[in-house]
């Protein structure tokens, strides 16, 4: 009992769940009011889904290019204090003027950096864990509460005084994701390790291949949430702060996901963990689709974001982890990131960029839960069938 006990106060539990809290913080002023600022310094829909794409679309090329470094090298956290520190350098340069070539350079630069980091961090976390892979999710809840905190906090301040100052809290987040990092212990990873089984023969396998489209399609579903939703949300004359209560219920649903995760692993299945939600996905995008101007309706669809997000991507952490052994996990999660949050959402924020104003967000969501149904069949055929135990 001792040695347990040991083993688990060696877990850096505080300063990994502080990475995570002021990682998931930035976020919460990034999904909830970027789209609000840009359409406040004059950028229309169009412009405003690209300049999400542009954002997006770095997670295809630096996930895998850091992961391949970090795998190589065994220094993840070197690597994730390196990117830390230049998205908050870069991410300054908004501060200089507002043009959208300016603002489309400054996006790529900083996002470049900043798309990086955390999959490498949930590499690293779960090096940490060792063979308790389980606890990720009581580590992964802070990033939740600071998502929350963030965006009431943030609210409350765009609402009270103004949006223009949104920049400079963002950068003051990033500087602390920097500071944690610097903090947080290397895992210690040998590259000497056996390799085992070789990346490509990991990635054609026909479960990985649907495994990818499956979160690919699920983000794909996510694009306009992310870019749109508090647009879609003000057009119907809902205040700034209501939208940041909004955002904030589908965290808080998230946050008592993650509490019970442990429980829930279990006892349920990977695959039927999995199913369960995409299809609530499903439900919540035609929700929001058909029934924007029925605050109930709205809140019911907030906690499905407990559902869509959170337990599909505690389901997509432990998969990777199985699928991509010790040797290739910083590539496999940066495969994980670059091909879901990168390319789907890239597709996501584009789709939902050109059809916003000549076709109306009906559609938009509409389309956002036809790519989950397709998500779920894909999923329902391919994914867990032969293992459909649950974690121990």
């Amino acid at each position: 009992m001792k040695l347990k006990k040991s083993r688990k106060l060696s877990i850096p539990y505080w300063r990994l769940s502080g990475f995570y809290f002021f990682y998931f913080a930035t976020l919460g002023g990034f999904l909830p009011y970027w789209s609000l600022y840009l359409e406040h310094i004059k950028f229309n829909a169009l412009e405003i889904g690209e300049l999400s794409a542009l954002m997006v679309a770095t997670k295809i090329v630096a996930p895998n290019l850091w992961g391949w470094v970090a795998d190589h090298t065994g220094k993840s956290l070197r690597i994730i204090r390196i990117v830390s520190f230049f998205a908050a350098v870069i991410f300054a340069g908004f501060f200089y003027k507002d043009t959208y070539l300016w603002v489309a350079m400054v996006t790529v630069g900083f996002s470049f950096f900043w798309n990086a980091a955390l999959p490498q961090f949930e590499a690293a976390t779960l090096f940490h864990l060792k063979k308790e892979p389980h606890r990720y999710s009581k580590v992964r809840l802070w990033g939740s509460v600071g998502f929350i905190i963030s965006v009431l906090g943030i609210g409350w301040i765009v609402e009270l005084y103004t949006i223009d100052y949104l920049p400079e809290l963002i950068v003051c987040l990033l500087a602390m994701i920097w500071l944690v990092s610097l903090v947080t212990p290397e895992v210690n990873v040998s590259v000497k390790d056996n390799k085992g089984v070789g990346l490509l023969q990991i990635i054609k396998q026909p479960e990985i291949i649907a495994f990818f489209m499956v979160y690919l399609l699920l983000q794909v579903a996510h694009g306009p949430y992310y870019v749109f939703y508090s647009i879609y949300l003000n057009q119907f004359n809902y205040t700034a702060t209501i939208i940041g209560l909004l955002w904030a219920l589908g965290v808080c649903a998230e946050v008592i996901l993650f509490v019970f995760m442990k429980r829930i692993l279990a006892r349920v299945s990977l695959r039927s963990i999995l199913l369960i939600s995409v299809f609530l996905s499903i439900c919540r995008w035609l929700i929001i689709a058909f029934f924007v101007e029925s605050l109930p309706l709205m809140i019911f669809a907030q906690l499905l974001h407990a559902a869509t997000f959170g337990s599909s991507h505690v389901v997509a952490i432990h998969l990777v982890h199985k699928y991509f052994g010790n040797y290739h996990q910083g590539k496999g999660q940066a495969l994980y990131s670059s091909l879901s949050f990168g390319l789907g959402g890239m597709i996501g924020s584009l789709y939902s960029g050109y059809l916003w104003e000549p076709y109306g967000s009906m559609l938009v969501y509409s389309m956002a839960a036809v790519s989950c149904f397709i998500a779920f069949i894909i999923a329902f055929i391919w994914v867990g069938r032969e293992n459909r135990t649950a974690l121990g």
